[in-house]
């Protein structure tokens, strides 16, 4: 993949976590190509697509050519339709009666969306009276597929449009209801059965059916041919929902009408296209789509009719565009993440990109195209949230591992900024910047520890210590290392301090009034106790160095060893002494604080020029 390996968690050899973040990028990656290849994500795609859907359908009016005859509640329990045709089902002959009506209006078509699998035994001269006037205006019948002994294909009558692929089985069929009630010339019918997706909800409509290299044609597919429309070579068809209700009208009012020798008030049929279909509930005619769990089964077959007469179905777009997305996304967050990108801009990037993506795929919409990015964005959500958790433990580790390595040498306060302002990184990169050294020696440690137990010694020099570094920190010094009986410290890093070199003098007071204290303490012993200060500023080079099984925060360059020499400089001259860069550094940073005596120039071994020394004393 096009993300290089990143050091996700940087120092954390034992749980290679370098590793970490190109392998999550390879595993979303890989996610993604799994859920475009095998469709994992096309559930909750049609879900949150199914809102899209909604929304869009409002603004979207039906075509006033379709015309809705429904068989509602009012039609079942009107008192004058119960006289005439009783209970439901009725006789045939209403239907029959109803076509020749709706034949002398000159629809361009006729649609019942009722089945008409058995003959009417008790009601068969009824039934006759339908067939005869399906015989006058040849009306559209439907055919269901269903359970049950087949039917082979090639053996039905061609007027159902039943064809034959070049791979087709001789011997395939299913078992059909066919409207078996009238004879088989009248027999203009299509398939009608309910497409459901995996969650039950219908959002496509079948064009033609397929099985074992047959297929059958829908209603609507075969009513839209026959009007002239193209009807697309493949199986189902993607439903574009109207909000707006179709033109509707009880079966029950044009009926009736329909008796009258001038009918009133009954919409244009005129070149419509009538379909005639259940609305009642008891009916048991509704399904579960985008819509409405409870659509009209006549409103779906409308609805599918209506798109492919005016070339107005849903072309779903190709799952290419949405991997594409995806995997630039999740290249893009994992680049932020290995460049330590905060993650409330990559969260704000991702919410930009996420929030142009649903508005070009709902202008899509407007053109007749499905684009439903979701399962998409909600994996690269998913990959930002791990990256997002992934830079809160690197910053949690690195926190602790901040602690651990400079609680050696700073107090614990400097370690809490250094943990906060998080310069971990550029102290273990290695860095020149300018900062005050101090090295402290001990004068009289030999001839000491030659009248002493090496027991009593090393508790000396643990409690001498434990002054000194309290005075360091107390100054905010960052604690070197132990060298013997010495000590380095300095001021600068790994917080760059704009009072480094005064911190240093002031912390070089401090520790000759912790020594006093210090040689009280030690009575007779303490005369012959003294320690020596050397403190010179300038630039170094600061970080860890060393091997990987041992590390140390130092600093090294001339700085350091002219401080060093500046200390061997004390014997005989002042406790304390610090080079003129110091004292200008002081007198520039902390002005009227210190006075520096001055002790001349002096000759340090390995450097041509002298250096000059002063010796610090404290104003207050």
């Amino acid at each position: 993949m096009a993300l290089s390996p990143a050091d996700w968690f940087p120092a954390m050899p034992h749980l290679e976590a370098r590793h970490l973040l190109p392998l999550l990028s390879s595993l979303a990656m890989a996610w993604l190509a799994a859920l475009h290849y095998w469709q994992l994500g096309q559930g909750l795609d049609a879900r949150l697509g199914d809102v899209f859907l909604r929304q869009d359908a409002r603004s979207r009016q039906p075509p006033a050519e379709i015309v809705l005859i429904d068989i509602d509640q009012d039609s079942l329990d009107d008192p004058e339709m119960l006289d005439l045709a009783g209970n439901w089902p009725w006789p045939r002959a209403i239907h029959g009666e109803l076509l020749d009506f709706l034949a002398a209006r000159q629809p361009r078509a006729v649609i019942f969306d009722l089945i008409f699998s058995e003959p009417d035994r008790f009601r068969l001269d009824s039934d006759r009276v339908f067939e005869a006037a399906l015989r006058r205006y040849p009306a559209y019948l439907p055919l269901v597929i269903t359970e049950g002994e087949p039917s082979r294909f090639a053996q039905l009558p061609p007027i159902l449009g039943a064809r034959a692929g070049p791979h087709a089985l001789p011997d395939a069929g299913l078992p059909l209801l066919a409207p078996k009630a009238f004879a088989p010339d009248v027999w203009r019918t299509g398939v009608i059965n309910f497409l459901a997706d995996a969650d039950g909800v219908g959002r496509r409509y079948w064009l033609h059916y397929p099985h074992a290299g047959w297929q059958l044609p829908s209603l609507p597919a075969r009513v839209a041919a026959d009007l002239g429309a193209a009807v697309p070579e493949r199986a189902d068809l993607y439903l574009h929902f109207y909000g707006a209700p179709f033109t509707r009208v009880s079966y029950r009012r044009i009926f009736l009408e329909s008796l009258k020798q001038a009918p009133q008030g009954l919409p244009e049929l005129r070149g419509r296209i009538v379909i005639i279909g259940a609305a009642a509930p008891g009916l048991h005619d509704l399904r579960p789509t985008p819509l409405s769990p409870i659509t009209p089964g006549p409103t779906i077959l409308a609805t599918a009719l209506a798109n492919l007469l005016h070339d107005d179905y849903l072309r779903p777009v190709s799952p290419l565009p949405s991997l594409g997305l995806g995997l630039a996304l999740i290249w893009g967050l994992g680049r932020a993440t290995q460049r330590r990108v905060s993650p409330l801009r990559q969260g704000a990037w991702l919410l930009l990109a996420s929030l142009a993506s649903l508005a070009l795929a709902w202008a899509m919409l407007g053109h007749n195209l499905l684009w439903q990015p979701f399962s998409t964005l909600l994996t690269a959500w998913l990959f930002f949230a791990l990256c997002a958790l992934g830079a809160y433990v690197r910053e949690r580790w690195e926190r602790e591992h901040a602690i651990r390595m400079f609680g050696r040498f700073l107090d614990p306060r400097v370690v809490q900024a250094v943990t906060e302002g998080g310069v971990l990184a550029t102290a273990q990169e290695g860095s020149s910047r300018e900062i005050s050294v101090l090295f402290s020696d001990i004068r009289g440690f030999t001839s000491l520890s030659e009248t002493r137990p090496p027991e009593a010694i090393v508790r000396l020099l643990n409690r001498y210590f434990d002054t000194q570094v309290e005075a360091i920190f107390a100054e905010g010094g960052t604690l070197d290392k132990f060298i013997g009986d010495a000590i380095m410290a300095f001021w600068g890093a790994p917080i760059a301090s704009p009072q480094h070199a005064a911190q240093a003098v002031r912390a070089a007071l401090r520790m000759q009034a912790r020594l006093e204290d210090f040689k009280r303490e030690l009575g007779e012993l303490g005369a012959q106790f003294d320690i020596g200060i050397g403190i010179h500023t300038g630039p170094a080079v600061v970080g860890f160095l060393g091997a990987a099984q041992r590390l140390d925060y130092t600093a090294i360059g001339d700085t350091v060893n002219l401080a060093s020499r500046i200390e061997g400089l004390t014997k005989g001259v002042a406790r304390i002494l610090v080079s003129d860069a110091t004292r200008d550094a002081c007198m520039a940073q902390a002005p009227g604080e210190f006075t520096f005596i001055d002790h001349g120039e002096a000759k340090v071994r390995g450097r041509e020029r002298p250096v000059h020394l002063f010796e610090p004393r404290s104003t207050a």
